[in-house]
């Protein structure tokens, strides 16, 4: 189900439109970055300059700025709030408190949920 995630992402190599939930986003990242560690190890093992990690990190470039719009989608933010990257530390504190927000449970300007579809949430339980 996980590798799914993954996959679901580079199918939509340049989708950035759209939702995607923090199972998703989180799963893509985590995949990613085991792949790219992986990479490096062979690299040094084989005395490769950093060629392998280089290629699949330019390969996932799109798929990874598309995830994080997506992302920011899923809690009504722009995809321009990505920029805050640019910020060192406190941007990228606020890009994670972002990432790590539930997303709207009822369709927002940017589709429906992709946790609840057009369906209401189930009721909250106090």
């Amino acid at each position: 189900m996980q590798l799914n995630y993954y996959l679901e992402v580079l199918k939509k190599y340049v989708v950035f439109s759209g939702r995607a939930r923090r199972a998703e986003f989180w799963w893509f990242t985590l995949i990613s970055t085991i792949v790219s560690v992986i990479l490096q190890v062979i690299e040094q093992a084989i005395g490769l300059d950093s060629i392998l990690s280089g290629l699949y990190s330019l390969g996932v470039l799109l798929p990874s700025i598309g995830v994080a719009i997506r992302r920011l989608h899923d809690t009504d933010r722009s995809g321009w709030w990505l920029l805050l990257a640019l910020i060192p530390i406190l941007g990228w504190i606020a890009l994670l408190v972002f990432y790590f927000q539930d997303g709207d449970q009822q369709p927002n300007q940017y589709g429906p949920s992709p946790k609840y579809g057009m369906a209401s949430p189930p009721p909250a339980y106090s």
